[in-house]
This record gives structure tokens, C-alpha cells and sequence, in this order.
């Protein structure tokens, strides 16, 4: 049986991300955990996705259980492998957040039940579907709008910039040098049918856009690098100046947590057009939704 990952949101097709979308919505999800347990594993701290993860399992009936880096030792006290088939034997799905998206690979080559990506170094397809069930609560429909994403072109901004392709936005990525997408990652956004304007301004960036959208300068794992990064983002701050060159209803959103005053202003993620508290409830309805359709593909079978 080919049992179905979720670790880049392109690892899904358009129509099954449009399902994935559609079951967010879903009030009374089918408890296709129920009496079962689902493994969330923790190399990287965090808020957001532990919260969200632990309540999406338990909607769908299942007992999350969260594992710390320490318990499992990847790759120190046993490789990604032999952690992915320990916890399958207990478990019918197993997130991880890890540094490296290697790991997630290797444990998803062997593992019987699905994994999924709970952030890696590459991607964050959780996150993306959040983003998208926000801009669809906001706009109504997805399909073409615009979502200019400013700063590190990341892995937020890889797999934010995919989603949107995939459902039929445009995409803009205002990076500086040196910090923007490269043919890799381009390649892979263009791959949607989507060409993203590209470009060290962030004024062009967000000319007329819909979505403004940034993340922190210095993610975890950078610090050694936060006083280059915080040279090289300058002129990269979100401001009321930058929104005014939005169309007139855009918002702003951010995937958290904010640093007020460097990636944005303070009166721009708590203002108005800020929709990132409705982006952080947004987390548990996209895990719910992702856990359900994966575990229920592998119910199914090929």
C-alpha cells in the first residue's frame, strides 16, 4: 500500500488541496482518530503548532501525544528511520517538526503511517493552508487574488508561494539580495502554473496587492546571523507606508511570532488589517483537516 505524506503542500494536487480547504470548514469532523493516537514530535520548540496539532487530534477523537527532542535523540539515540517505525507501531499518524527536512524524508521512506511536516528548514505546508483558509475567510475566493510576501524567502515563503499557485493566485516575492528565492525553489513555484514577480523593492512588491505578507528576519537556528540580517532587512519593514501602497482592502498577515519594530510596526500587525490572530486559529483547522484527509486516504488504500 502507498501510504500518502504531507511534507511540501504540493504533495498534494490542486483538488486535493481545494478538499483539504473544504474540510476546514467542517464543524463535526469525521472522528477518524477515535480510540487511536497520533505522534507529534518536537526537535524545535514551539507555540502555535503544538497547541493547534494536540487540539486538531483530539477533534478528530484521536490522544495526541508530544514528543520533546530529547526523548527520541534523532539521529543521536536512533536514526529518523527506526524513530518513525517505533511510533508507528503505536500510532496512526506522526507529525514532526524538525531543523533538518532530510529527516522527514527518511522517516516518511519507511514509515506505515502518514508523516507530516509540522515545519522544516524547506517547507511548512501546515502554515500555508492556514494562510489560505484566512485569505478565503477574508476575500470570499482565492482564485485571482494577489499575495506579496516581503523578507527571507524562507520556508514560510516557499510553501506559502506554492499554495497560491496551486489554487490560482499571483504571487510576489520582495526579497533583498541575497535573501531571495532561488532557481530551486522558483522552479518549484512555477511548477503551479504560476510565474511570481520577482524583486529587490519592496515598494514594487506590494503595488495593488491584495495580501501583504512577512515573517521574522532571523528565524531559530540564525541567531548568529540576526545583526547581518538586521543590516541586510532594513528598508524591508512592514509600515503604514508599505500597506498604503496595498489596494484599499488589503491585510496583512504574519505567521508568528512578530518582532514589532524589524519585520513590521507595531501599528500594522495590531491594526485594522492585521488578520493574524484569525491566521494562528486558523493552525488547528488546517491540521485538523490535513489529519483527517491523510489518515482517511490510508484507510482507503491505493
Amino acid at each position: 500500500m502507498t501510504v500518502r505524506h504531507l511534507l511540501e503542500i504540493d504533495d498534494l494536487s490542486s483538488d486535493e488541496l481545494h478538499d483539504v480547504l473544504d474540510r476546514a470548514a467542517v464543524v463535526e469532523p469525521a472522528r477518524v482518530l477515535a480510540g487511536r493516537g497520533a505522534a507529534l514530535v518536537f526537535a524545535k520548540p514551539s507555540a502555535r503548532t503544538r497547541n493547534s496539532t494536540e487540539m486538531a487530534v483530539a477533534q478528530l477523537g484521536g490522544h495526541p501525544i508530544s514528543i520533546q527532542a530529547d526523548e527520541v535523540g534523532i539521529d543521536t539515540r536512533e536514526t529518523a528511520e527506526d524513530v518513525a517505525r517505533t511510533l508507528a507501531c503505536y500510532h496512526s499518524l506522526i507529525g514532526a517538526r524538525v531543523f533538518d527536512h532530510s529527516v522527514l524524508e527518511r522517516m516518511a521512506a519507511v514509515s506505515p503511517v502518514p508523516i507530516v511536516n509540522l515545519l522544516s528548514d524547506e517547507a511548512h505546508p501546515l502554515q500555508a493552508i492556514a494562510d489560505l483558509l484566512t485569505i478565503r475567510s477574508v476575500f470570499g475566493q482565492l482564485a485571482g487574488r494577489t499575495v506579496a510576501y516581503v523578507g527571507d524567502a524562507n520556508n514560510v515563503a516557499r510553501s506559502l508561494a506554492i499554495a497560491a499557485g496551486m489554487v490560482g493566485m499571483q504571487v510576489r516575492l520582495g526579497c533583498p539580495p541575497g535573501y531571495d528565492a532561488d532557481e530551486t525553489m522558483l522552479d518549484r513555484i512555477r511548477a503551479t502554473g504560476v510565474d511570481p514577480l520577482v524583486t529587490h523593492r519592496i515598494e514594487e512588491a506590494v503595488e495593488g496587492v491584495d495580501v501583504v505578507y512577512t515573517d521574522v528576519w532571523t528565524s531559530m537556528g540564525q541567531e548568529q546571523e540576526s545583526a547581518e540580517r538586521l543590516k541586510a532587512f532594513e528598508s524591508f519593514t512592514v509600515n503604514e507606508s508599505v500597506m498604503a501602497r496595498a489596494s484599499d482592502d488589503a491585510v496583512f498577515l504574519h505567521c508568528l511570532p512578530a518582532h514589532r519594530g524589524e519585520e513590521v510596526t507595531a501599528d500594522i500587525v495590531d491594526g485594522v488589517t492585521s488578520r493574524v490572530w484569525e491566521q494562528a486559529t486558523q493552525r488547528m483547522h488546517a491540521a485538523r483537516a490535513a489529519f483527517w484527509w491523510l489518515v482517511e486516504q490510508a484507510e482507503q488504500g491505493p
